[in-house]
């Protein structure tokens, strides 16, 4: 795998050529959406196959698979297109490996809501080892406020993959009410109740775990939120089912902010089976123009927890989006706009923008004039800001990376994980 970044006069058929790969698998590989059209400072994935295998007539991937002595799932992770467009054509090529050793296994959950495109879930799903899936809440009363979530969970056993259900302070309204949850907390009987809705709930539709999900908890009910972790892992672990915890990414025990206060790392990681560092949202909506994760940060938030939370537990997040601001950027006036990462490049392509690319954020981003001549700005991730945030993973020995969200298409995301990682499988 190599990552090349698109340099003035480049064509797509010039750096297929030069590397020995076909236009198509880098079209594939990247999700471009215009082959025509490339990006100065645009980064590309490529891959070099290995092993390919020409279809014949009649056959299937279960018999190619065997043929092979490989499985029906490698080969949708190495040919993703297959997963869209299943149909096999004779003379059609797919790759059965890659050139290069993977560094080793890694685990890697997704969180979606379910209203995610079936296109999108499909690309992503064959390179999860969980799907978490947002979300449910509680009324006062302790019942479960749902969603429709029975199609996605068939959809990942499919792919072996683990559906986890999402709990957070979602109403009946669609906001979120960190006060209700702070009652619950306090109120034993409340809270075995929501549990008891929780594991009939997870019996019933087939899931395998539960991600708790609570943020803004005020510092007075810090205590009591560390009690319903324990109470719920106790519980949840005893019918077979695992509990991991959202952590607001801290520096330190004393971190100071609202977000940050109720999140005990050292207990909660004691607790908990896994946990997940939501370490995005550095660059926000309401913020000023920088990228979602810079590496530098990121790294603040890693090491602390790995001194308090044992490494095999952690997930650190992985941002699926950019943002895009309106300059000049006016505190309290004037804000973000959630893109996703391939909207991002053709956007840059749209206005004729070069790509360019922040060392120590390890973030790309551009600059552009819209139509109604204001100026933009955008920070958005690639194969290299995600390959640093990997990096991170492996060189902590962390358990894995938690995407939020695979809601939008990230091509050559998917194919960097593939080809660095075996990606774990924990439904068989």
């Amino acid at each position: 795998m190599q990552i090349y970044v698109v340099q003035s006069g480049d064509s797509l058929v010039e750096i297929a050529r030069r590397f020995n790969v076909s236009p198509a698998k880098i079209i594939t590989d990247n999700g471009l959406e215009n082959q025509n059209v490339l990006v100065v400072g645009q980064a590309l994935i490529i891959q070099f196959p290995e092993t390919v295998h020409t279809v014949k007539q009649g056959e299937t991937l279960t018999s190619i698979a065997a043929q092979y002595s490989t499985t029906v799932l490698t080969l949708l992770q190495n040919n993703p297109h297959l997963m869209t467009a299943p149909v096999l054509f004779e003379g059609e090529q797919l790759t059965i490996s890659y050139k290069g050793e993977k560094l080793g296994q890694t685990s890697v959950n997704g969180y979606a809501y379910t209203s995610i495109e079936q296109n999108v879930l499909l690309r992503a799903i064959p390179f999860l080892t969980k799907l978490t899936i947002f979300g449910y809440g509680f009324t006062e009363t302790g019942e479960l406020i749902g969603v429709d979530d029975q199609a996605m969970i068939n959809l990942a056993y499919e792919y072996k993959v683990a559906p986890i259900m999402l709990l957070s302070a979602i109403t009946e309204d669609g906001t979120f009410d960190i006060m209700r949850a702070g009652r619950m907390f306090h109120d034993a009987a409340l809270q075995n109740v929501v549990i008891d809705n929780i594991i009939a709930t997870m019996k019933e539709k087939g899931y395998l775990g539960l991600d708790i999900d609570f943020e803004y908890v005020v510092a007075s009910d810090a205590d009591a939120f560390v009690s319903f972790i324990e109470n719920a892992t106790k519980r949840l672990n005893a019918e077979g089912f695992t509990v991991n915890v959202d952590l607001a990414p801290k520096l330190s025990a004393g971190h100071p902010g609202l977000l940050y206060e109720a999140h005990n790392y050292e207990r909660i990681g004691q607790i908990a089976d896994t946990v997940l560092l939501m370490t995005y949202e550095w660059g926000y909506s309401h913020g000023p123009p920088m990228a979602v994760a810079p590496i530098d940060q990121v790294k603040r938030v890693v090491t602390y927890a790995v001194t308090v939370i044992p490494v095999e537990k952690i997930y650190m997040g992985i941002p699926n989006y950019g943002y895009v601001w309106r300059l000049p950027f006016e505190q309290g006036i004037t804000a973000g706009t959630s893109i996703g990462n391939q909207f991002a490049v053709e956007l840059a392509a749209i206005h004729n923008a070069e790509i360019k690319y922040d060392e120590t954020a390890q973030s790309p981003f551009f600059f552009y004039t819209a139509l109604d001549g204001s100026r933009n700005e955008v920070w958005f991730e690639d194969v290299r800001s995600i390959k640093e945030k990997w990096d991170v993973i492996t060189q902590n020995n962390l358990l894995g990376g938690g995407y939020w969200n695979i809601m939008r298409p990230f091509a050559q995301n998917w194919a960097l994980v593939n080809s660095l990682y075996d990606i774990l499988k924990i439904v068989t």
